[in-house]
């Protein structure tokens, strides 16, 4: 890149960075373009050179900087860091690795499971697109590897996009739990998988156990059709 344009990208990611640090201090209703304006160190008019759509086009760069975060880190999990390893035990690291970069910036996470839901319903089809298309990288990047387990024979012929949309709500939902049952001050002070952000590790012997093993007793279950298998 000419000097130029790396001096664009330098400002860009400074305003991403100040927009991501006030939507988790303030939460997107109450962040103002003044106070991301400020906290970038630029006029509010530079953020308009930038991010035309102004608030909500700067909330939304941050929900897709959050999701190229996620897919680096099914990356990294899945793909670099994998090796030989059984899945079972991929998945496990993936949860706890997962758990601890939400603790990390629990804040943030709120405020963008929060819009997920808005944007999601939304009558505008266009945010709702962006949801969907959002959601589809994430379990795109997971998708891959399940297929090849269950070409392997390592897990059963489910369909993949459901077994990556089950993890990826499941772990969506015991962080959200956490830090809401955090905020209200219950008196549970159990760091059981309830607690994930606190024991990242039960809390991917839970989830993982319940994947793989599922609530059955035993390990037998009845053989899905062939038809089944890559819905």
């Amino acid at each position: 890149m000419s000097r130029r344009e790396r001096e664009r990208k330098r400002r860009r990611q400074a305003m991403l960075d100040a927009a991501r640090a006030v939507f988790a201090e303030k939460g997107y209703a109450d962040a103002t373009l003044d106070e991301i304006a400020e906290r970038a160190e630029f006029g509010k008019g530079t953020l308009y050179n930038y991010f035309e759509g102004g608030k909500e086009e700067l909330f939304l760069a941050v929900f897709d900087e959050a999701t190229r975060e996620l897919e680096a880190l099914i990356r990294t999990v899945f793909y670099e860091s994998a090796a030989d390893r059984p899945l079972r035990e991929t998945v496990h690291a993936f949860v706890v690795r997962y758990f601890e970069t939400i603790r990390d910036q629990q804040d943030l996470f709120l405020v963008l499971v929060k819009e997920i839901h808005a944007i999601a319903f939304s009558d505008e089809a266009e945010r709702a697109q962006f949801f969907e298309r959002q959601q589809e990288r994430v379990l795109g990047t997971l998708v891959p590897v399940l297929r090849e387990a269950i070409g392997r024979g390592e897990i059963r012929g489910l369909s993949p996009p459901l077994i990556a949309n089950i993890l990826f709500t499941s772990l969506r939902s015991m962080g959200t739990h956490h830090i809401l049952e955090r905020q209200q001050g219950s008196p549970d002070a159990s760091a059981g998988p309830t607690r994930p952000l606190e024991n990242p590790e039960r809390a991917a012997d839970f989830l993982t156990a319940l994947l793989f093993d599922g609530l059955s007793p035993t390990p037998s279950g009845a053989p899905l059709s062939d038809s089944d298998s890559d819905e």
